[in-house]
Order: structure tokens, then sequence, then C-alpha cells
């Protein structure tokens, strides 16, 4: 399953099968190598929250996991951002900008591989957030980010949907070696990319962003 170069579809974080956040995104392209995303500044968004409106981060994970939720409708306030699913790979890289929308840091998201799918009039990605991440700075040089929140979940095996945090530290691994050594994608590529000036940003999200998750 291939995506159109630019056609809006969601990129959807599925946790033990509710949706965690949900993105719009154009796509970039869609190729061997992968699939580039681009989340514009304002695009419309969603994440789940308790019903007093918390997010997870907010709340201690004890708390959370006895919480009852609801998805919150949202846009996305920081700079836009590109994001590469590399095909079958474990992992993400997002180009992180600054304010004044210019190359920042790579950011290493790790994650399982999405699942595609594509009902007609709206298609997505939808993968599992692993937490753990990695930011890696332009000079090559990287450093782990939210340990304190993956060890905190690890704590509670029966509500945690990650089975195997040793497998999820080595893909960060082998991750940031390619970095260290400036490989591909961490090699300049799309680090000035600039999105076609007809890609406008939908007012809200698309009718089916809540559909069931393919995971």
């Amino acid at each position: 399953m291939r995506f159109e170069p630019g056609r809006l579809i969601v990129h959807r974080n599925v946790r033990r099968g509710r949706i965690g956040w949900v993105r719009t995104a154009r796509v970039v392209s869609d190729d061997e190598r992968g699939l580039l995303l681009w989340v514009p500044r304002d695009a419309p968004v969603a994440a789940e929250v308790t019903e007093a409106g918390a997010g997870m981060r907010s709340v201690p994970f004890a708390e959370w996991v006895c919480s009852s939720y609801r998805l919150a409708p949202g846009r996305w306030h920081g700079p836009s951002v590109l994001k590469f699913l590399p095909a079958g790979a474990a992992h993400s890289v997002w180009w992180f900008r600054d304010a004044h929308d210019r190359f920042a840091t790579w950011y290493v998201n790790l994650e399982e591989p999405g699942v595609r799918w594509d009902d007609g009039r709206l298609a997505g990605v939808d993968m599992t957030d692993q937490d753990l991440d990695v930011v890696v700075r332009p000079d090559r040089g990287w450093e782990w980010k939210d340990e304190d929140e993956f060890a905190e979940r690890l704590a509670f095996p029966e509500h945690y949907w990650v089975p195997d945090p040793d497998a999820v530290r080595a893909e960060g691994k082998r991750v940031i070696a390619l970095a260290e050594a400036g490989e591909f994608p961490f090699d300049g590529t799309w680090c000035d990319f600039v999105p076609p000036a007809e890609w406008t940003v939908p007012e809200e999200l698309p009718p089916g962003w809540d559909r069931p998750p393919a995971r």
C-alpha cells in the first residue's frame, strides 16, 4: 500500500487498542525507503486525556491507568515537523524546527512499526509509541529522552504497551550508530525541506480520523 504525494492522511499512536493521539499530515513521498510526512504548524490533532482534561504526561502513570478517557481535539502548536517512517523499522525520525522554521534537531521516536490502512476517503498509519526517544543534534551528538517516563511505566507491565524494553533500547542504539556515522537519514537529507505552497492546513480533523485502530 502506497500513498500519493500530497495526500492528507492521519498519523496515529495506538496503545493497547486505544487511540492515544492523532495528527493530520501531508504525504511528501512514499517509496522503498519509507513514508515521509509533513505535519504543519496549526494542523488539527487530537490527544487522549482524562475526563478532567489531563494528558498522560501530566499525571503519574499509576493514576493514568485507573482513569477514564476521551479524545480531545486541538492544534499542533509547535513548529512544523517532518516525519520519516522507514519501511519496516521500529522507529521514525522527525526533523524538528525552531521558531523561525529552520532545522533544529533530529528526533528518533522509538515505536512499533506502523500499520497502514486506506478507507478511500481517508487513509492513515497506526503505530505504537514506545516512549523512549533519542534527540540527535546537528553535530550528531545525541542523548536519550524520556528515560524517567519509560522506567516509571515499565513498573506496570499489566498496563504498559512495551513488552520488551531491551529491544527498544537496542533499536535506539542501532539508530544512534547511524547518526554518529552521519548516514542517511542523518546526512542532511530533507533538512531544508519546503512544502508546496498549495498545501493548505485543514480546519478540522477529517471525517473518519477516529475509526477503529488497524493495529
